[in-house]
């Protein structure tokens, strides 16, 4: 194996570390030993997480020249710990507690807040991306965006299972139980309306040609209790596509700096305005933090991992990583592949050959954000390299695949 020279060195003389809690804190400084060189003191300390005690602990860390400080990401506690020392000026290191790991048996807070000053003075823990407050404030945003979709999502289907109780096969012609005709269907049942025939000659446009269909799958017992419980739904979908229409407006006003970026977005297959809202609102817009696009697909959870013990490589599924902008990914690679005349979908069906579905939209996940991290990072649009890339890029190896397809059939190629 090839020689690798490491070097133990101490990156910062004066160190804390902070374990955090709902309730309070436990801080701890580590500094020199001025009597015996190479020995160090600890100075722990404990404070509550009110906004005069995280005032105190401010001044206390101060005091004392501390070089570094590194918080351990306890649920969203650590927000109101790390927004007031970052004010302050002070280096900061949000740590993941999945890198730390204690001794069972021997886990105390302040043993906890030590083992974060000597890990954060060595440089054995790497701090995790915390966006500015406008970021964050944007991020939040988009965050509740999806949630209320979901909910709303969830109100359909409930609606569409009081149907189902019903006896009315309403989803069964028209897919669409939110649609003008639907709308307009729901309502008259509501109001009274029986009648099968005049509930279907209710439908517009293109679901008029569906009127036989709707005749006879309107045929139900639609009782007061049903009229009620679908006024119910009804109502619950439309104040929230309503919410979804104010915070649509919200992010549109905390958006308008990053237009370009936007418009370079939505030039990549798959990614629509609100999926590049959400990437830009999950990543700053900025890839500064990302070095290479590598790092970007680490970050978000979309290349393999390692898992290597006693030469054996065992199971290398992917991180966790930022699970918003993993589902906004996966959505985009699906709506990708499926347009069939691009480099993605071809990429798609080469990987899915040899290595199955799923894997191969993973691959294009990957393939997506290395797209994005060049879009954002280049300030330039998507080029999309073509269905016909990998024909172009070796087309010995496709005029052979062609050969031993048609010798396969029992035909003869000849060139």
């Amino acid at each position: 194996m090839a020689g690798i020279q490491a070097h133990d060195e101490v990156l910062y003389l004066r160190a804390a570390g902070v374990d955090i809690g709902k309730r309070f804190v436990v801080a701890c400084v580590r500094s020199p030993d001025p009597r015996r060189a190479g020995r160090w003191l600890l100075e722990t300390e404990r404070f509550d997480t009110t906004t005069e005690a995280i005032r105190r602990l401010r001044e206390w860390l101060t005091g004392r020249s501390v070089e570094v400080i590194a918080l351990e990401a306890t649920s969203d506690y650590w927000r109101a710990v790390y927004y007031p020392l970052q004010d302050a000026g002070l280096n900061l290191m949000l740590v993941n507690p999945a890198h730390l790991r204690g001794i069972r048996g021997r886990k105390t807070d302040p043993s906890d807040a030590a083992f974060l000053a000597r890990a954060a003075a060595s440089g054995m823990v790497m701090a995790s991306f915390v966006p500015e407050r406008a970021i964050r404030e944007l991020r939040d945003l988009t965050r509740r965006r999806t949630e209320i979709r979901a909910d709303r999502g969830r109100e359909i289907q409930r609606l569409e299972k009081e149907l189902e109780d019903s006896g009315l096969k309403l989803t069964s012609v028209l897919s669409d139980v939110t649609g003008v005709s639907s709308r307009r269907i729901l309502a008259a049942l509501i109001d009274g309306e029986r009648d099968p025939a005049r509930l279907a000659d209710l439908t517009v446009s293109g679901a008029r040609a569906k009127i036989g269909a709707l005749t006879e799958a309107l045929e139900g017992t639609f009782t007061d209790h049903h009229a009620f419980m679908c006024r119910h739904f009804l109502d619950q979908i439309d104040h929230l596509a309503a919410l979804v229409a104010e915070l649509d407006q919200r992010i549109a006003v905390l958006l308008h700096d990053h237009d370009h970026d936007l418009t370079n977005l939505d030039t990549i297959p798959g990614i629509a305005r609100t999926a590049a809202e959400i990437i830009i609102s999950e990543t700053g817009g900025n890839m500064a933090p990302f070095a290479t696009a590598g790092h970007l697909a680490s970050w978000i959870g979309v290349c393999p991992g390692r898992n290597e013990s006693a030469g054996v490589n065992k199971s290398g599924h992917t991180r966790h990583g930022n699970a918003n902008l993993k589902r906004t990914l996966g959505t985009a690679a699906m709506a990708a592949i499926r347009q069939k005349d691009s480099y993605y979908a071809v990429y798609y069906r080469r990987v899915a050959a040899r290595r199955g579905r799923q894997r191969a939209l993973v691959a294009v996940m990957h393939k997506l954000v290395i797209a994005i991290w060049h879009v954002l990072h280049d300030k330039l649009a998507h080029h999309d390299l073509g269905a016909d890339y990998f024909t172009r890029r070796n087309p010995q190896r496709t005029m052979r695949h062609i050969t031993n397809q048609a010798n396969a059939l029992g035909l003869t190629v000849r060139f």
